[in-house]
């Protein structure tokens, strides 16, 4: 089994940034991992794609965060990160850590989400 823990979230003012932080630890050898990426869910909505990355660095970004969010990885700590800048009230979320898929799959691994809170 493979176990994510994210971290980073917190409340920002709009145009404000934040660094998330997911960490796998359990039975991450045997690239289990595979492609990792981050989720939001918002009140009311069903859960979407922020970002992936591939286990080689390939990336895959939704339109609404292309260009202000930056997605990346070490494979050596088992980490994956997502810089989120020029944040928007729209932003806010929980976010999940994903793994186990393909670059532009999800993964069975899930984290238990971290909040970020955008204000105006």
């Amino acid at each position: 089994q493979v176990q994510l823990v994210e971290s980073g979230g917190g409340t920002v003012q709009a145009g404000g940034s934040l660094r998330l932080s997911c960490v796998a630890t359990g039975d991450t050898f045997d690239r289990k991992l595979l492609a990792m990426g981050w989720y939001r869910q918002s009140p009311g909505k069903q859960r979407e794609l922020v970002a992936r990355i591939s286990d080689g660095g390939r990336t895959n970004y939704a339109a609404s965060v292309k260009g202000r969010f930056t997605i990346s990885r070490d494979n050596d700590k088992n980490a994956m990160y997502l810089q989120m800048d020029s944040l928007k009230p729209d932003d806010t979320a929980v976010y999940y850590c994903n793994a186990g898929g393909l670059l532009y799959n999800e993964g069975v691994y899930w984290g238990q989400g971290t909040r970020v809170t955008v204000s105006s």
